[in-house]
């Protein structure tokens, strides 16, 4: 597993982990978490740009729906799942129900996933 170094500090169960293999490589497939910064009530519905949360470099996600009922987690769910090509239901709340800082599992071929991941966070494919 790798951790960056804003990592850490953080307890283990939160660390944003990335499963590599001993050569560095992601896994062909198996799941990948996603730290995510949701702004709900947005005026347009957005996938792309960075922030530094708690779980480490967090992609952001703005979306119309209300921060009520889960409403806008769901929303960021099956917007994560369009940005990233995968079904919705590859897509799994793992913590953050109540936060608009939360994790996701993606469920899908890592490789493919870390590079569209690394271009709606940062901007490059690098």
């Amino acid at each position: 597993m790798t951790t960056t170094a804003s990592d850490a500090s953080a307890p283990p169960s939160s660390r944003n982990t990335t499963m590599r293999s001993s050569s560095g490589q992601l896994p062909e497939s198996g799941p990948v978490t996603v730290a995510v910064r949701v702004k709900p009530g947005a005026t347009r519905a957005r996938v792309g740009g960075r922030f530094d949360g708690p779980y480490g470099p967090a992609l952001v996600i703005s979306v119309n729906a209300p921060a009520v009922d889960g409403r806008a987690t769901e929303a960021a769910r099956r917007a994560l799942a369009e940005a990233l090509d995968v079904r919705p239901r590859a897509v799994e709340l793992r913590a953050g129900a109540a936060s608009r800082d939360k994790l996701f599992q993606v469920d899908g071929l890592a490789s493919a996933i870390d590079v569209r991941l690394r271009r709606l966070r940062d901007g490059s494919a690098d």
